[in-house]
């Protein structure tokens, strides 16, 4: 007979795989330029600046509504050490949105966003949708990287691009929603809804095309 534990093991697994899509998304960017602090600040809604570099790579799960669809977000914080890159890249592979951060009182973080764009096309799936987010808007005192160049290399590199803040907790959520909006207008936009990118979900109908929303930059 199986007991309480057992049984709520199982509702616990079926609660889970109820979803319609399962989207695998990577944040990239140098090290210390807050990939860690944004990913808890989105999934569990807190901030904390005392995160050591992360070690190879970690996850965490998140299950939000979208046009409808109950979408399974698998949200991938990877290591921007060098040392780490032969790991981080294995895990680009069927990722389906990257959020390409880089800090904004760091300019070597933003120089480097060129060569994470080539990563990016060297190692992930032709269609993955890329985000381009210059972090920590709060320190304006310390700002390098102007709001505008920001916008300039992302229209350069076709990204679609925000300022945001872990910490003031600004345009955290805007960012991954809007990624995964565009996620679906591309998929809406194909006859083909089994991409080798969703993975473990039923298929669905096809999405429909949603308006951007107003761009939101930091006000800081």
């Amino acid at each position: 007979m199986a007991s309480a534990t057992d049984a709520r093991h199982a509702q616990k697994e079926a609660s889970e795989q109820n979803f319609d899509y399962m989207f695998k998304i990577l944040i990239i960017g140098n090290s210390s330029v807050g990939k860690t602090s944004f990913l808890f600040r989105y999934a569990d809604d807190a901030f904390t600046p005392a995160f050591v570099s992360t070690v190879g790579i970690d996850f965490k799960v998140k299950t939000i509504f979208r046009q409808d669809k109950r979408i399974k977000l698998q949200i991938w914080d990877t290591a921007g050490q060098e040392r780490y890159r032969t790991i981080t890249t294995a895990y680009y592979r069927g990722a389906m949105g990257f959020i390409l951060m880089y800090d904004i009182t760091n300019e070597e973080s933003f120089n480097a966003v060129q060569d994470w764009s080539t990563q990016i096309k060297t190692y992930s799936w032709d269609n993955a949708q890329v985000l381009l987010v210059g972090n920590k808007c709060d320190m304006e005192d310390e700002r390098v990287v102007s709001s505008e160049r920001g916008r300039q290399l992302a229209d350069h590199l076709g990204f679609e691009f925000f300022e945001a803040s872990a910490k003031d907790n600004i345009n955290v959520k805007q960012t991954f929603e809007r990624l995964v909006d565009v996620i679906c207008e591309k998929m809406s936009e194909s006859l083909d809804t089994a991409d080798p990118a969703v993975t473990g979900a039923k298929q669905g109908p096809q999405l429909s095309d949603q308006q951007a929303p107003p761009r939101q930059d930091c006000a800081c």
